[in-house]
């Protein structure tokens, strides 16, 4: 090698700039590792937000559904109620009075 002629690194040793350049290979290795997890994270979390939107809508049609039973009922309810008072609050007498029966019935036992 003759006196003017560059070494084999162009020179860049002496003044530390390999030094810096495995730095900077090493840093962009991190930030490639980092990047790729947080891609992967997103991609998880993507696939669950589908999952729980899928699941809510599931949800709302399952209430959606009870509402209208709900809806039934209380219609049969108004129904019945719209009725004979008469026959209902006899019922309920006889209902009361079973009950009350049944009580003196268990506490004469004991």
């Amino acid at each position: 090698v003759g006196d003017g002629a560059p070494t084999a690194n162009y020179g860049y040793s002496n003044s530390g700039y390999s030094v810096y350049e495995e730095e900077n290979d090493r840093l962009t290795e991190s930030l490639r590792t980092k990047v790729s997890a947080i891609k992967s994270l997103s991609i998880e979390i993507g696939t669950e937000v589908k999952n729980q939107n899928k699941m809510l809508s599931e949800m709302d049609n399952d209430f959606d559904s009870t509402g209208g039973l709900l809806g039934a009922t209380m219609g049969r309810l108004r129904t019945l109620s719209r009725g004979s008072q008469t026959k209902l609050l006899c019922y309920m007498m006889l209902f009361a009075l079973f009950v009350f029966f049944v009580i003196y019935w268990i506490i004469k036992l004991r």
